[in-house]
């Protein structure tokens, strides 16, 4: 049997990441959440911080990022995903003192960006935010990584990975039409080869590396750059605007989706696996690329991974680019 397939976890679409930590004890152990301080990443810090590990949260703006976590015991340190150095410093920094890092959540992300931009690289910005970024940071971390005998690292991705493979003739959309839901497509498949790959060099070192899709969350931020009238075309917002509710479509509260990464990052029922791609807590199955995208309407309540983002061949490739790209 495929490690892409379901195990029965005993979740489902309307579990909560509290749910899935109930019982769980991670005093002693240290975790690191990009994007920690809105959104999913603000509520899988709370849970985690209350289970008792040690969370550290990367942050371009320190001071508004101690603000909205006010009230969880959580360290915020200064990162910007976008700057190479900053990243190098970040994680100079952790290494320091010779700590293991037991958990890495990558949560943070941009989607849509109306028009193409460029980061300091030259770039396209949602690839290098939401996959170059994440990978460099990963691999700075490594040593603490190995040193947690049993570090887990999760991706934070999305059904949006149905929108586009990895188009690795023009990642940066230098002779191609940008178009802002394609290059969040691509960026979206980067996370789970980057977790395919990942893991294939960790496990023998035990590190694993899990992709996860949250569901649609609309109340994160994340969606600001969408046209005004999508979200309602696409029936995941209400008539006042307020977000529907509906898990079994996929659209969740913000304890709903950030109920997957936390069962990826601490779950016992994962003890042994990774290098596959999550969602309603659970292990999903493998869709065929013939179904509907999500970019259709009815591809939201649709369970699956394409086969496109968890390819072998395409995943070491990834990694190859990436890091020719840093």
């Amino acid at each position: 049997m495929s490690a892409q397939s379901p195990i029965d976890s005993g979740f489902g679409a309307a579990s909560t990441a509290e749910d899935v930590i109930a019982g769980i004890d991670l005093s002693g152990k240290t975790a690191i959440v990009t994007g920690g301080y809105s959104g999913l990443g603000r509520e899988t810090v709370r849970v985690l911080a209350a289970a008792g590990a040690r969370v550290i949260v990367p942050a371009r703006d320190v001071e508004r990022a101690r603000a909205a976590l006010a009230g969880i015991a959580v360290e915020v340190w200064p990162m910007d995903l976008l700057d190479p150095a900053s990243i190098d410093a970040f994680a100079a920094r952790f290494l320091a003192d010779g700590a293991p890092l037991h958990i890495l959540i990558n949560s943070a992300g941009i989607m849509a960006l109306p028009e193409l931009t460029r980061d300091a690289r030259g770039h396209e910005m949602q690839f290098a935010t939401n996959h170059l970024g994440h990978f460099q940071l990963t691999t700075r971390l490594w040593p603490a990584l190995v040193a947690a005998d049993g570090a887990r690292v999760v991706s934070v991705s999305s059904m949006g990975h149905r929108l586009s493979p990895i188009v690795f003739d023009d990642i940066d959309f230098e002779r191609r039409p940008y178009s802002p839901w394609t290059s969040y497509g691509q960026s979206k498949t980067a996370n789970v080869l980057f977790a395919v790959a990942l893991d294939a060099r960790g496990q023998a070192e035990g590190v694993r590396a899990f992709a996860v899709h949250p569901g649609t969350i609309m109340d994160t931020g994340l969606a600001k750059h969408m046209p005004a009238e999508m979200p309602k075309r696409l029936g995941v917002v209400n008539a006042d605007g307020s977000p529907v509710i509906d898990p079994a479509r996929g659209l969740k509260t913000a304890a709903q989706g950030a109920a997957t990464q936390v069962w990826c990052a601490t779950s016992p029922a994962l003890d042994g696996m990774g290098g596959v791609y999550c969602e309603n807590a659970d292990i999903s199955p493998v869709m065929a690329e013939s179904d509907a995208a999500p970019a259709a309407g009815d591809g939201l309540g649709k369970v699956g991974v394409w086969p496109h983002a968890i390819d072998r061949d395409a995943a070491e490739r990834l990694w190859a680019v990436s890091e020719a790209m840093l």
